[in-house]
């Protein structure tokens, strides 16, 4: 792969559930000549949208996975990584923007900024994304571009500029105005490829002449030429703009605004002109690694293909060939033939096949240089691996992966079930660090843990049909944990005599709550009463404590525990006899540290029609919801609470019933609180009655 890196854009496009993010990447295809016909998402014709390739994915009208392809436009390569825009598949998002530069935020112009606009923006934020915003579906009634830009400014912070103003919205919307070259833009022919430039409609010029004031006010900063020639009142050359422009939104200062209708074939050329003209190239964006021989310190890595090779796996797939990595090359250049470390393992790669892809087809290719993103066959490594040149030991910032909220049991129909059940969930949490599966000892039941119920629901239907593994699964569980609430004291001592040397330790001091910490451990002791090389033991003995609590064993978590005495004997101690001092004074202080359990709890926010907005809040209240807050945005509703995922469960159908099918609702994780009494009692019942079935 080579070409210019000036001209090349990595861009991502983010937004909240049905904002039509697919929908407008089918166009940028069908426009930049990828594809010759365009699909519906939920693919009415039987084809599906290009980006969606997965059945599930499909029918559902949602995108699971996200999916990379590239484009030409105007000379500039634009590689395009559609993500989703559910909450449970958080994971997506991160990974894709990690390895992005630019990213078009895709905003609905009559839900406005909506509960996961704010999440994505945070997550562009967290990695120093610059974007530009693009206000779809103009032409829903309702429609209302200059509510969502202020909505921009207020609820995200964003210095939104508006680069265009709709020619007609609603059933009347005909195209834009674009406000730097002041001509109308209307798009003709069947799917709207002929872009028609124009006059500005006699109605429209006052709004179109004040909306460009707004603009050269807002980008003048920018750029001292361009002010200059402001204040002179000279003609202003487009090129002064549109440098102004790309500086704001390079620094992140500015968010250009661009508006249209992707489902109805308008605007979305601008939009590509506005990705070629104000998003960064890679040189632009400053990329760090982490060098690991030094402590981690930052180094700046450069996109000179002659530079030795950083590479970034950020995503993996099991295609029908084998696994398939897509990588991103941050400096140097990957080669077939190359041979590289994976930093994590240390182990050598060969690199045999390389490939882009455009969704789920392929061409081959030589190399990947910096700044591209291609894909590597048959290398066998995780997600959020690293790859250098030998020599180096370069790795790239971790990826931020959230805990799981959720479990679920399933059980296989029968022994062929099983085996294909263990290769499905060997590739699925390769694939996704937020997707995790162990057996658990006691019950001996296969256990999957997510982010949500969709997020499980999803795995367990892709076991069906991709693995033609038949499952059965139990009833959804919540992670609870266990925390204690005082300080307590401790003077524990493990003695055991048997035939030849026995087992003595003695540790003594106390543990403590220490919120926002899983587990923090302090050695205090003196004048040697425990020898320094069986501290670790100590500590390790209380750490595997935290595995499972002595109230109901769920994990323990917000524990200090400080050493501060204890006592060994020169024959019978030993790591195995410390390691077990700690685990036995852990049970025995634990009780009076007053434990508590803690549920997890979920941030939701649902959209309802205002007729509908009593009912729905009843129902949040009726599960143990705290309504944070509820506001009018025109004939919707948006109602936000924090309810506890235990309540959760089934909540879809509900408001569904509720709301005749009108509302919908996201939900993401919040924080772990204290569960009231009655529960906490409910639970250590079902926590006893288990024992005894077990027993």
């Amino acid at each position: 792969m080579k070409g210019d890196i000036e001209n090349i854009r990595n861009i991502g496009i983010s937004a909240h559930i049905d904002s039509g993010k697919t929908t407008l990447t089918e166009r940028i295809l069908f426009y930049t000549k990828r594809i010759h016909a365009i699909h519906d998402v939920r693919g009415k014709d039987g084809v599906g949208a290009t980006m969606d390739s997965m059945e599930l994915e499909k029918e559902r009208g949602i995108t699971i996975a996200s999916a990379a392809t590239f484009c030409e436009w105007n000379n500039h390569e634009i590689n395009i990584i559609d993500t989703p825009g559910h909450v449970d598949f958080t994971i997506e998002v991160e990974r894709s923007l990690r390895v992005l530069d630019g990213a078009v935020l895709v905003l609905c112009s009559v839900g406005g900024v909506q509960s996961q606009s704010i999440t994505v923006d945070q997550q562009m934020k967290r990695y120093r994304v610059p974007r530009i915003a693009f206000i779809n579906k103009c032409d829903r009634s309702g429609a209302n571009p200059a509510r969502v830009i202020r909505q921009l400014r207020e609820k995200l912070g964003h210095n939104a500029v508006a680069m265009q103003i709709p020619i007609g919205l609603e059933g009347e919307h005909q195209g834009v105005v674009d406000l730097v070259t002041m001509k109308g833009l209307t798009f003709e022919g069947a799917h709207g490829e002929a872009v028609n430039s124009g006059p500005i409609p006699e109605e429209l010029l006052d709004e179109a002449r004040e909306k460009r004031e707004e603009l050269l006010d807002a980008v003048s900063i920018f750029s001292d030429e361009l002010t200059e020639a402001i204040l002179e009142e000279k003609e202003i050359e487009e090129r002064l703009i549109y440098e102004a422009i790309r500086k704001g939104t390079l620094t992140r200062e500015l968010t250009p605004v661009f508006m249209g209708s992707a489902y109805k074939n308008k605007g979305v050329q601008p939009l590509l002109d506005g990705v070629a003209r104000f998003l960064p190239c890679p040189r632009d964006v400053r990329n760090e690694g982490l060098d690991m021989a030094h402590d981690e310190a930052p180094v700046e890595l450069v996109a000179d293909p002659k530079a030795p090779v950083v590479a970034l796996a950020f995503k993996l797939e099991e295609g029908q060939y084998g696994q398939l990595t897509y990588i991103r090359v941050y400096q140097g250049s990957l080669s077939k033939g190359d041979t590289v470390i994976n930093v994590r393992t240390g182990n050598k790669v060969k690199i045999g096949r390389l490939v882009r892809m455009h969704a789920d087809q392929m061409e081959d290719i030589e190399s990947i240089q910096a700044g591209f993103i291609g894909a590597l066959f048959g290398v066998d490594c995780a997600s959020g691996d690293t790859f250098v040149a030998p020599g180096l030991n370069i790795s790239m910032t971790s990826m931020y992966v959230p805990d799981p909220v959720i479990s679920l049991a399933i059980v296989p129909k029968d022994n062929n079930a099983q085996m294909n059940i263990a290769k499905a969930l060997n590739r699925f949490v390769k694939e996704d660090p937020t997707f995790r599966s162990f057996v658990d000892d006691e019950t001996g039941e296969t256990i999957i843990e997510g982010m949500g119920e969709l997020h499980l629901e999803v795995y367990v239907e892709r076991m069906r049909r991709e693995y033609k593994a038949e499952v059965k699964t139990g009833a959804p569980r919540v992670r609870y944990r266990e925390t204690i609430t005082q300080l307590a004291e401790f003077d524990y001592i493990h003695k055991k005599q048997t035939g030849g040397a026995g087992q003595f330790g003695r540790v003594a001091g106390w543990i403590e709550p220490v919120p926002g910490e899983e587990f923090v451990f302090e050695n205090k002791v003196t004048g040697g009463a425990i020898p320094t090389q069986y501290i670790p033991a100590v500590e390790k003995g209380f750490k595997e404590c935290m595995a499972k609590g002595p109230k109901m064993e769920y994990p323990v978590t917000g524990v200090k525990v400080v050493l501060n005495d204890g006592a060994s004997h020169s024959v019978d101690s030993s790591d195995m006899a410390f390691k077990a001092a700690a685990k036995g004074a852990f049970r025995e202080v634990y009780g009076r540290a007053k434990p508590v359990i803690h549920e997890p709890i979920m941030k939701v926010v649902v959209e309802t029609p205002n007729e509908f907005q009593g009912s729905v809040m009843g129902s949040l209240n009726q599960r143990r919801g705290l309504i944070v807050g509820s506001q009018d945005e025109g004939v919707m509703s948006v109602i936000e609470a924090e309810i506890p995922l235990s309540e959760m469960f089934g909540y879809s159908t509900v408001l569904r019933s509720l709301t005749q099918g009108k509302a919908q609702f996201t939900m993401e994780f919040a924080t772990y609180r204290e569960v009231p009494k009655f529960i906490a009692e409910e639970l250590a019942k079902k926590a006893a009655e288990t024992k005894q079935h077990v027993a």
